[in-house]
């Protein structure tokens, strides 16, 4: 077999072809024994895909055993040799030729532990020696050659951080840097050189340490109090997290460690990290690998082509068929592939299995192991008896403890003392009602995790000491990311912090970066006008008082964006708003470059409103109707699906029906409240505007169980939410763009559909009636029936001639003569 063919098995067969080629040099060894060690070292597929490809190219190592190679081989051969084998060499050092028990690696190459060892010419005594360590300015010296500096680390660490903050405990200060490098003193030097040399990197520009020991003496202080000392965030995403990963001369997180690594796909074009590499080195990411034919097999259940991880003796099964016997579950009812417990030896489903609701005995939130679906039963109350349950040694309730120690709800309480108590050891009363609202939510384990998540223990430790002050001013100094959000959101649902319109303060700021930022002082006097006293000020008429939507953002962004890209336009022309004339705004309207101009037509005319300009003509384009085509039968078609199909979620059911049959955009779904459904007399009513709606019974079904199982967030379960379907972050409803995601998931056009459902009400209905059933503008509900051809305005006054006509008609018959009568 030759060196292609090779290759290519070590893409589709990697572990068999390392066995065999260990099995045509290692006679004694069964194949299986070679089988079980290549399992052994090979890991994952990336790996063992290397290391078939390394030792297809190479196998000769398996007899000399030198490098270059990479570890896995190494790793094989020692496992080889102490699985018995013979034949095979063990790793051999590059330059003394020794061989070895274990791998020390500098590049593709093994040392040993003396061959390995730098040598360089020593700064002090200028002798080639071994590098002992180097000296505060990065040269090299020898051991016999230390570099002594007879000053007292903690005087100078203390006499810098006096000069940040007077009055700090130096006791804290000489505690934090021995935990620095307890048994390094020489590394605790290095400490203070840096320091010396950048005490900036106290206040906030730890990024730039040389060293992690400096990272972990900041952590050290902020940990014991010291004021004024900032714990350093991450310099590419912001985030204030673990930064020990060097990266171009700076500190990063892990994850940006990672993003740095991202390459484009070579199939689908995603920038993410490769998976693996195909037979030319270039890089795959984790999807396409996953949809790669050489790693896809048929199942042998349900006959599709996927990846699978487990075998039986009929052949491969996949994820999805795993080999589970099907049974009758005994919680749901369910006939399919279920699992038997452990304790009761009854069958349970994969759903059932991960369910966890409130035990219908103890009345506590726990995993279910027996019961019904309406009667769930805990762990606890099936088998009181059981030895895996153990009571917890502060609460007494029996839990199901795989460790020594209190339970996870009494630990949760624990980890909340220590993070919301000031300095005399009690939680602050502000705090007190986020500290009752975590401490009973439903789920211990989900609140543990997220404190625990990046920032939020920091976050509340300076908000429970003192440190940062407990306002919305404050969190709007931490970097900007979604950790900081849901704490804000949280701290809002639990009325610790009074509730504010974030996306208005999202869009003032912007405003503000936006006018700072520009070039010229008049640009940004007309800016400010145009922004703060026309688009916020408009916005704030429309909202009436209630919360801007995500697609109102969007819109007042564009056109303040439409602003900005036209006054730099007229810079770089050397004009202004003043001086610009008509032949200049059209070299501007047709050139290449241009955006957003049908949002810079509105800055335009209100600038010719305000006489900022002249002699300028942006006219608007009149709404003639929707653009789109109207297909009533597709939109019926799919609110058939809605109503009948139970395999999509009820809720994404319940908001599809909304949109189709009373045309309601997503940002009002998405703000739909438990008081906006009433049931009176057996009917279901839903208020959109100022006259309630009967829901027809399959909708009013949808909609009553949406009330009964709707959800707040699981960190905060027990918190009541008003909102008909609530969001990700605790106290706030999903947001419009989230629900119209979910919506277009199941194969709705927005825009098309809500077009098509409010041409037809508007041919069926008066534009009164439609503009206070479905709680749009009256005017917008005239222009709609214009649109449709079903003025009713004009049927009126159309009866209303029909009557004066035929009223005449009698009058004029009234007054002819009788024939008859003479």
């Amino acid at each position: 077999m030759t060196t292609a063919d090779h290759l290519d098995r070590a893409v589709t067969d990697p572990v068999g072809l390392v066995t065999d080629l260990v099995a045509d040099v290692e006679r004694e060894l069964g194949i299986e024994t070679i089988r079980a060690v290549v399992i052994s070292v090979a890991g994952g597929r990336a790996k063992s895909r290397s290391l078939a490809k390394a030792l297809a190219m190479r196998p000769v190592v398996l007899t000399d055993g030198c490098s270059p190679a990479p570890r896995a081989i190494g790793n094989l051969l020692i496992g080889l040799r102490k699985a018995g084998a013979s034949a095979i060499a063990p790793p051999v050092r590059a330059d003394c030729g020794k061989t070895l028990r274990t791998l020390q690696r500098k590049g593709q190459d093994w040392y040993c532990g003396v061959c390995g060892q730098e040598a360089a010419e020593c700064s002090a005594c200028g002798n080639v020696r071994r590098v002992g360590f180097r000296d505060r300015k990065g040269l090299p010296r020898c051991s016999m050659c230390p570099d002594h500096d007879d000053r007292d680390p903690v005087a100078v660490v203390y006499g810098l951080i006096t000069a940040i903050a007077p009055g700090t405990d130096r006791d804290a200060v000489a505690e934090a840097l021995r935990r620095t490098a307890p048994d390094r003193p020489h590394y605790r030097q290095r400490v203070v050189w840096a320091l010396e040399e950048n005490p900036r990197l106290l206040t906030g520009e730890g990024y730039l340490a040389p060293h992690r020991a400096i990272l972990r003496f900041i952590d050290l202080l902020h940990t014991a109090g010291v004021a004024g000392i900032v714990r350093p965030a991450c310099p590419r995403c912001r985030r204030v997290v673990r930064i020990d990963k060097p990266l171009d001369g700076q500190r990063v997180c892990r994850n940006c460690t990672a993003k740095s690594r991202f390459e484009e796909c070579v199939r689908c074009g995603a920038r993410r990290e490769p998976a693996t590499r195909d037979a030319e080195g270039r890089p795959l990411c984790p999807s396409c690998l996953v949809r790669d034919p050489a790693n896809l097999e048929t199942c042998i259940v349900c006959g599709e082509s996927r990846m699978v991880n487990s075998r039986t003796a009929d052949g491969p099964v996949c994820p999805n068929c795993r080999p589970l016997p099907v049974l009758l579950c005994s919680i749901c009812g369910r006939t399919a592939p279920c699992m038997l417990s452990k304790l009761t030896g009854l069958a349970r489903c994969g759903g059932c299995d991960r369910r966890q609701a409130h035990c219908t005995v103890c009345g506590r939130m726990r995993g279910i192991h027996s019961g019904t679906a309406d009667d769930p039963v805990c762990g606890p109350c099936t088998t009181p008896d059981a030895e895996l349950w153990r009571p917890c040694p502060n609460c007494g309730q029996a839990e199901r403890l795989h460790a020594p120690g209190p339970c996870p709800r009494c630990t949760l309480k624990q980890r909340l003392h220590e993070i919301l108590c000031d300095d005399t050891g009690s939680v602050i009363p502000q705090l007190q009602p986020l500290h009752d609202a975590l401490a009973g939510t439903e789920r211990a384990g989900t609140a543990m995790r997220w404190l625990s998540k990046g920032i939020v223990s920091t976050v509340l430790s300076d908000l429970g000491s003192g440190r940062r002050p407990l306002t919305h001013e404050a969190l709007d100094e931490l970097p900007e990311g979604k950790v900081v959000e849901h704490i804000r959101s949280v701290l809002v649902a639990t009325e610790v912090l009074p509730r504010r319109d974030e996306q208005m303060v999202r869009l003032e700021r912007l405003v503000k970066d936006l006018v700072e930022s520009h070039a010229t002082a008049e640009g940004r006097k007309i800016l400010h006008r145009y922004a703060t006293w026309h688009l916020l000020r408009r916005l704030r008429r429309r909202s009436r008082g209630k919360e801007i939507t995500h697609y109102q953002l969007t819109g007042t962004r564009q056109h303040l964006r439409a602003a900005v890209h036209l006054l730099d336009w007229l810079k770089e022309q050397n004009l202004t708003l003043a001086t610009c004339r008509q032949a200049d705004l059209e070299r501007w309207m047709t050139s290449d470059d241009v955006r957003h101009r049908r949002e810079a037509g509105h800055f335009v005319r209100w600038a010719l409103s305000q006489k900022i300009a002249r002699d300028l003509s942006f006219p608007a384009v009149r709404w003639n109707g929707p653009s789109q085509a109207m297909d009533d039968e597709a939109r019926w078609d799919t609110a058939r699906r809605l109503l009948h199909d139970d395999t999509l979620k009820p809720e994404d059911r319940l908001a599809g029906l909304l949109l189709l049959l009373y045309a309601q955009w997503p940002a009002a779904i998405s703000r739909l409240t438990i008081d906006h459904i009433e049931e009176t007399d057996g009917a279901v009513r839903i208020r959109f505007g100022a006259v309630p709606v009967e829901l027809p019974a399959p909708v009013a079904e949808l909609a009553l169980n949406q009330l009964a199982i709707r959800r707040s967030h699981a960190v905060l379960g027990r918190t009541e939410s008003p909102w008909l379907f609530p969001g990700g972050q605790p106290g706030r409803p999903i947001s419009a763009w989230a629900m119209g995601e979910r919506l277009r998931k199941l194969g709705i056009r927005l825009a098309e559909a809500r077009s098509t459902a409010l041409f037809q009400l508007a041919t069926e209905l008066p534009a009164a009636v439609l503009a206070r059933t479905l709680g749009i503008d009256i005017t917008v509900a005239v222009k709609w029936q214009r649109a449709a051809a079903g003025d009713w305005a004009a049927y009126a006054a159309e009866i209303s001639r029909r009557a004066s006509r035929h009223n005449q008609e009698i009058e004029s018959a009234n007054r002819r003569p009788d024939p008859q009568n003479g």
